[in-house]
Formats: C-alpha cells, structure tokens, sequence
C-alpha cells in the first residue's frame, strides 16, 4: 500500500494517525535503559606497578543486515517479481515493503526501479577486549565509526538514542523502515492527507516536518531527509506515544 504520513504535528494539531516520541533526549514515557556494570573482587596478590593485566571478553556475535534488491525490467509485475525473488511469493507483501517507490497504484513498475526483496544476515564474530595498566598513560578513545547505508545509519541512530536515553532496537526500527519507506532516506508521500494539507511525510521513517521539528534530537542534522536524524526523531516521537518504535507494528 502508499506509503502514509505517520508523524502528525505536535499535541495541539489533530493527528490524523499519530506517533509521540520522547524530548530531545527521550520522552516522558521512554523506558530507561539498562546499562551493563562490571565487578572486580580485591586480591590479596599484589602485583607490581610495572605489570600490565590484560583481559579479553568472549567473542560476541553481531549481526550484519543486508537488503536484497531487484531492478525492474520491462514486462516485470509484482506478481512475477514476488514469485522469482521472495520466499513468500507474496505481491501484497512486496508491494507494501515498497509503496514508497512504487507510488500509489501497484500495477505500475517503472522500468529501472530498484525494489527491496528481502534481506540477509550474517553473522559476524568480534571480540572486544579491556586492558588495564599501572601506567599513568592512557590512550584516547577512537570514535566509532558507521557504513554509509541501511545497517551503519540504524546502528548510528542506536547510539543517540541510547545517549538521550530514547527505547529502540535494531529489528524494531528496521522492521518500521522497510514497512514506511523501504529503505529509502529521499522517500516522500505526495498523495496522502498530509501532503494535500502542504506536509508531505519523508524520508526513511515517514515524518512530516512539524513532528520532526517537535522531536528532533540535539546533535543530529537539522535536515528531515538525513537518515540519522530522521530515524532518531521518529523513534524519540514513538517513545511517548507507544512507548517504543519496537510497539509500532502498522500505520501510525
């Protein structure tokens, strides 16, 4: 189905379909976040001040999300494209992961359009580790750093919300974003109620600009259409009113 205008503007408009999210930094209703601490038992050992104890943590599994994507060629329907290249042979399905580019009538592909099919997951082993020494020197703390697509802006926009303590994980906001907008960061809805009242809904979580105005997230880009910013404001507007992206499971 078309993709819909999700975000409604702050408290005093009417909203059409609504989803509240937390302040800048979480809502009234965001969920605090657990943080893992860890306990070290004095030794009656003492070691010497030059030795350096090092310690390794067991290696963690990480999942890694890829999107399967299908370029539509001339005679391609959603039909044959659901039954060649998904699993669930679904076109209601295929066509909902992807309104966004498809537009508002299902039986029109356009020769050239790239359509998510699905997804795969590999598993990655990476394994952190933690050193303490009797030194006095410390070395400086590297920036983490994120791949410039689907996986890296989600895993970016993780690491804000649990800063401005926002509840959300991963598989909730991916499952909202190919549901809205297929992955698509320049998406925008030009047909629905939103649109025809002058707000179109954008970008990968569909927010029209007063909601991403109301709840957009300190340190994130100002532009709606950036992914980090995009993604982190839909999810501190989630927070307040369904408590969590992870609660969003259709229009809203």
């Amino acid at each position: 189905m078309p993709a819909r205008g999700k975000h409604r503007r702050p408290r005093t408009s009417n909203l059409t379909r609504g989803m509240v999210a937390a302040g800048t930094g979480g809502a009234a209703l965001a969920l605090p976040l657990v943080s893992a601490t860890g306990a070290h038992a004095a030794t009656a050992t003492s070691v010497p001040a030059q030795a350096t104890a090092a310690t390794k943590a067991a290696p963690a599994a990480v999942p890694d999300v890829k999107l399967v994507t299908y370029k539509v060629v001339s005679g391609d329907t959603l039909s044959k494209i659901a039954r060649e290249h998904t699993k669930d042979a679904g076109w209601q399905a295929l066509y909902k992961a992807n309104a966004a580019v498809i537009g508002s009538d299902p039986a029109l592909l356009r020769p050239g359009t790239t359509l998510t099919v699905g997804t795969t997951k590999t598993t990655q082993t990476s394994t952190k580790s933690a050193e303490s020494t009797a030194s006095t020197t410390k070395s400086a703390a590297v920036p983490a750093t994120y791949s410039n697509d689907l996986d890296g802006w989600i895993k970016e926009s993780l690491a804000v919300m649990a800063q401005s303590g926002i509840p959300g994980t991963y598989d909730g906001i991916y499952r909202n974003i190919i549901r809205e907008s297929a992955g698509n960061p320049a998406a925008i809805n030009n047909w629905d109620s939103n649109a025809a009242a002058g707000t179109p809904s954008k970008g990968l979580l569909q927010v029209i600009d007063p909601t991403f105005a109301a709840y957009h997230v300190a340190g994130t880009s100002m532009d709606p259409y950036d992914p980090v910013a995009n993604i982190t404001a839909a999810c501190n507007y989630a927070a307040a009113k369904y408590g969590s992206i992870d609660n969003v499971n259709g229009a809203y």
